[in-house]
């Protein structure tokens, strides 16, 4: 069994592992147990009603949470022509096209988001193999494939986040940093979960929403009541 820190012992007796807490409390109980000496990240994990294995039954998409995530996201840009200044003009930290995919087949992954418009994508297609197994291939359903450039930068800078189901049939998203101030959590997680529920697919049978458990980076996580958001 492993051995935990003295800080974390003491974080765990603060929330009951069999307990089902409402998100304020639970949130609360969370913010409380976080004894890292860095400004950790709320974490929220949802195991849903799905099956991973059936196309029709795929849950993805995106959600502006309404006050961010704490982070501020370092966007790439492949576009050309009039796009590169619009891009530039919302506020992307980097735009290009084939300087820019020359630089990433070199090794470079200064960038958290990609984002590419539509006549890009033959060319950004090329670096498939090495962006998609971080993650950072720009996707339609993510909204990253797109002529406007602006809109998707500037959501992307606001705090939108992308939510995908994991083999586990789980998704795992932030909701923002233990200094923030509970409300604003607590409006972060209702974004959300209200965000999943829309995503429900017609071919969910029984109940969704499983199990939902807020946790920190380095501390103990608590469990929500689902029937609230059901």
């Amino acid at each position: 069994m492993a051995k935990v820190s003295k800080k974390y012992a003491e974080a765990v007796k603060l929330i009951d592992s069999e307990a089902l807490y409402e998100a304020k409390e639970a949130i609360e109980l969370v913010k409380k147990a976080a004894t890292a000496k860095f400004d950790e990240t709320l974490e929220v994990a949802v195991r849903l009603g799905v099956d991973p294995r059936k196309q029709d039954q795929a849950v993805r998409g995106v959600v502006v949470l309404p006050h961010g995530t704490g982070k501020t996201k370092r966007v790439l840009v492949f576009a050309k022509g009039e796009k590169v200044k619009e891009a530039e003009a919302a506020g992307a930290d980097f735009v290009g096209d084939q300087d820019m995919i020359n630089k990433i087949q070199q090794g470079w992954f200064e960038f958290d988001v990609c984002v590419a418009t539509p006549d890009m994508m033959s060319e950004v297609g090329k670096l498939g193999r090495i962006l998609g197994g971080k993650g950072l291939m720009p996707n339609p359903k993510a909204g990253t494939v797109t002529f406007d450039v602006a809109k998707a930068v500037q959501e992307i800078k606001a705090g939108k986040i992308e939510y995908r189901l994991d083999k586990a049939g789980q998704i795992h998203a932030p909701i923002g940093k233990v200094s923030f101030d509970d409300e604003k959590l607590n409006e972060n997680f209702r974004a959300l979960i209200d965000a999943l529920n829309r995503a429900k697919p017609a071919a969910a049978k029984g109940i969704y929403l499983k199990n939902i458990a807020v946790s920190s980076t380095m501390g103990p996580s608590a469990r929500v009541n689902t029937q609230t958001y059901r």
